[in-house]
């Protein structure tokens, strides 16, 4: 069956960082152990409930889990903080970028020093 989105190899990647068994997986979403199998070799597509219940579990967005859309590299963190940051007025967001904009040029600075 050819998956081209690819999800088991994320599963299976998340699964790990977590530190958790395909059954440890399996019980926190409600689940067998075998169709966490099944979804990691790419044999079964998990329905649209279970990347939900999955990404939940991971904490990381259904973009994320799915590999899909403008937001796919990003955790629900990240997420929540652009999010809350497009709720505010256009001066408040002057000034945070000013200070983001600082941050990452030392940042980038010192890599370049690093290297």
């Amino acid at each position: 069956m050819g998956n081209t989105l690819n999800i088991g190899s994320k599963i299976n990647l998340l699964r790990k960082e977590k530190g958790w068994s395909q059954g440890e997986l399996a019980k926190n979403i409600d689940a067998s152990r075998e169709i966490i199998g099944k979804y990691e070799r790419n044999e079964n597509l998990p329905s649209v409930e279970m990347i939900v219940k999955m990404a939940n579990a991971f904490n990381v967005t259904v973009d994320f889990l799915v590999g899909q859309g403008e937001h796919a590299s990003y955790d629900k963190e990240t997420i929540n903080r652009i999010n809350d940051i497009q709720q505010m007025d256009g001066k408040t967001k002057d000034i945070l970028f000013n200070v983001i904009d600082t941050y990452i040029q030392n940042f980038k600075t010192k890599q370049a020093f690093a290297s």
